[in-house]
């Protein structure tokens, strides 16, 4: 069951490293700061808490227009299925 909702950023655990293209980052703050958020991150939920490996210039965005939450398409999920993210 995938449910859509606001997160904080700050409880967002983003353990694989990505490099942002500064130039999609920064086109992304322009048009989420003058439309807001328009397409939900991907977030893993496993035993209360968030992990996110998509969405990471959407993430790196709102973090930098000092937003709080961004909008997460949510997914319950058991330890199972983030070790397959992590492998």
């Amino acid at each position: 069951m995938v449910r859509v909702q606001e997160i904080p950023l700050n409880q967002i655990k983003r353990p694989l490293p990505r490099a942002n293209d500064p130039q999609k980052v920064q086109a992304l703050m322009e048009s989420i700061g003058a439309i807001g958020q328009q397409e939900p991150i991907d977030v893993l939920e496993v035993d209360g808490q968030y992990y996110g490996f998509s969405g990471c210039h959407r993430y790196e965005a709102c973090q930098r227009l000092g937003k709080e939450t961004v909008l997460a398409r949510v997914r319950k999920a058991p330890k199972s299925v983030l070790k397959m993210h992590l492998a």
